[in-house]
């Protein structure tokens, strides 16, 4: 299993002129360390109006720069939203094209549809279309790719025959992967032939299995996959602190290990309330109504950060304990793991030790 670095980049009240400032440098100065430190790969979001959540609207100006300041280190979208009008398809292949080449083929694509109501609604999208968007968006994202001159005509999206410039520096593009929460999405995903990019934050790294078997099951039932290249690799995304000791990694990220579960269950919340308001079947959005039902019954007071530790839905603490918290999702079938490091509040001197430790001591296990 490998190990990569996943950024939302928060920024916590109350805000002063510089605080955003503050979270790029530090952002930027984290990787730098995780790159000499042989991480896989940095993932970060695309998200819009998430107040103090995540900062992180427009990723592919921090990309370039990540690509300019670092050597190894791979760069991932995690992810690019794909429905119309988020982004174009021909603009994402170009810009995607562009990073590729200036980083020397580091690039990871990673594409998803959007899970909030703040974003959807914000940008006019319709959810029920949002599956058949990302669907459309990414043939058409792969066609400009690896065809000289490419045309098309679909659903959401027309193009006359163009030649699409440039091309990736990866042949025949960047590896894909696709994102999803609902064990649905994990079959969709995998008939896709594409890599996956789960969700286990406040889970055990048990309850990854059963999402993997429906992945893998796509997978094999994949007669063409949606990229040049079928992408078998399989990653998921958790809430990771490290410090010398234990107790020291818990007290550390209690608040913000528990507040970001929290405020990512409220967001995806709103989704099923503002569907149910416009008389929308939830349909592939069914998670957000699970999630919805868990808030009203008041289940999500029951996420402590007792919970966290005792039940291993999070990799906190020293060394030792993280390697074999690890250990359980390597088991459970992970290929990469994304380490949130900071999922809201966490000084940046511990991120940095957090990440240093990480390095030295647990990613050498798993060589």
């Amino acid at each position: 299993m490998k190990f990569a670095m996943f950024y939302e980049i928060p920024v916590a009240r109350p805000w002063q002129r510089d605080s955003e400032l503050r979270a790029y440098r530090e952002t930027v100065e984290q990787v730098k360390l995780g790159d000499r430190l042989g991480f896989h790969s940095v993932w970060t979001v695309e998200h819009h109006f998430l107040e103090e959540y995540s900062h992180c609207s427009n990723p592919e100006v921090l990309y370039g720069h990540l690509a300019a300041v670092t050597s190894q280190i791979k760069i991932g979208y995690g992810v690019r939203l794909l429905p119309k009008p988020y982004n174009h398809p021909v603009r994402t292949a170009e810009s995607v094209a562009v990073l590729d080449l200036l980083s020397n083929g580091r690039v990871i694509f990673g594409t998803g549809r959007s899970s909030t109501r703040a974003e959807l609604e914000g940008f006019g999208v319709n959810p029920p279309e949002t599956r058949e968007m990302w669907a459309e968006a990414l043939r058409h994202i792969v066609g400009c790719w690896t065809h000289d001159e490419y045309e098309f005509e679909g659903r959401y999206w027309s193009m006359p025959r163009r030649r699409v410039l440039p091309k990736p520096l990866q042949d025949p593009h960047p590896p894909i992967f696709g994102a999803t929460s609902s064990l649905n999405g994990h079959y969709e995903i995998g008939r896709h032939g594409i890599g996956l990019c789960s969700f286990t934050v406040g889970q055990p790294p048990e309850e990854l299995a059963p999402r993997l078997e429906m992945f893998r099951k796509g997978q094999a039932e994949c007669e063409k996959p949606t990229g040049a290249a079928r992408n078998e690799m399989a990653a998921t995304f958790t809430m990771v602190h490290c410090a010398e000791d234990g107790a020291k990694a818990r007290a550390e990220a209690a608040e913000s290990f528990v507040w970001y579960p929290k405020t990512a269950t409220r967001h995806i919340a709103t989704l099923a309330e503002w569907m149910q308001e416009r008389e929308q079947q939830l349909g592939t959005y069914a998670y957000a109504g699970d999630v919805q039902k868990l808030r009203a019954e008041g289940a999500l007071e029951h996420l402590t950060m007792d919970y966290l530790w005792d039940s291993g839905a999070a990799v906190v603490g020293d060394p030792e304990r993280c390697i074999e918290i690890a250990r359980r999702y390597e088991a459970a079938g992970c290929d990469l793991l994304l380490c949130l490091f900071n999922p809201y509040k966490i000084p940046h001197e511990s991120v940095m030790t957090s990440i240093e430790l990480m390095g030295k001591h647990v990613l050498p296990e798993f060589a």
